[in-house]
């Protein structure tokens, strides 16, 4: 990133969801270097509590259950409370349940919409007129491999993910040359510990951690696309391990 490029970001306001760990803690930290005021969205925890004590100087963080509609509306009203219309948002958390179609629970399965699908509309939805009115924002979108290709186990997660992509086209087209920018950044496995309860490495199908994307890689590329000039918008971004 050059230097012109760091300066457009100092002094902007940036929502990351999903931000305790993996992709969003990596995107924090890469923001907060740039003098980037954040407001950081999580479920609580000792990796969230961590992160705000690290960032205290250029961060507010909330904690909120994004599966929950109630806590996921409350917090768009507190960020617009505490920074108004932000400049930047990065709708990165995510819910990833597998296994065979008919033994995903329904909760699972509505969680995986809530999380997914969802929240990130309300806080579009929250943002956007705003962002409109003064003609410039960004909004971006992580969605995944799987928002594109099926694979078995996956019913809960792609659909969410598909529809997601789906929630970024149609946005993507309702803000063309109203000076708001959005991008879907879709990477392949990423190493998480969203993975740690599945072990993929010892799953047939799946691909070893060893073999996955870095998070760091994925925030580089949110990065990229955030310090493009104002007048060009990335649309979509997708990333695999090489």
């Amino acid at each position: 990133m050059t230097d012109s490029a760091a300066g457009e970001l100092r002094g902007c306001t940036a929502v990351i969801t999903g931000a305790s760990r993996g992709i969003g803690r990596e995107t924090a930290l890469k923001l907060a270097e740039q003098g980037v005021q954040l407001v950081l969205i999580a479920r609580a925890s000792p990796d969230f509590s961590r992160l705000s004590d690290e960032l205290s100087r250029s961060a507010t963080t909330i904690a909120a259950v994004l599966a929950n509609r109630g806590d996921v509306e409350r917090t768009a009203d507190v960020v617009e409370a505490r920074i108004g219309v932000p400049d930047i948002v990065v709708n990165n958390a995510g819910a990833f349940h597998i296994g065979p179609l008919h033994e995903i629970s329904l909760d699972d399965f509505e969680r995986s919409l809530d999380v997914n699908v969802l929240s990130p509309f309300v806080l579009a939805r929250a943002f956007l007129p705003g962002m409109r009115s003064r003609r410039s924002g960004h909004i971006l979108t992580i969605g995944s491999v799987a928002d594109r290709n099926i694979f078995p186990e996956n019913a809960a997660y792609a659909a969410s993910k598909f529809g997601l992509r789906a929630l970024h086209e149609v946005l993507r087209l309702e803000t063309r040359g109203s000076g708001v920018r959005t991008t879907l950044i879709s990477p392949g496995p990423v190493d998480t510990r969203l993975w740690d309860p599945i072990n993929p490495d010892s799953r047939e199908g799946y691909a070893p951690r060893k073999a996955m994307l870095d998070p760091n890689a994925v925030a580089d590329a949110i990065m990229f696309a955030l310090t493009r000039p104002k007048h060009v918008n990335i649309e979509e971004l997708r990333l695999s391990r090489s």
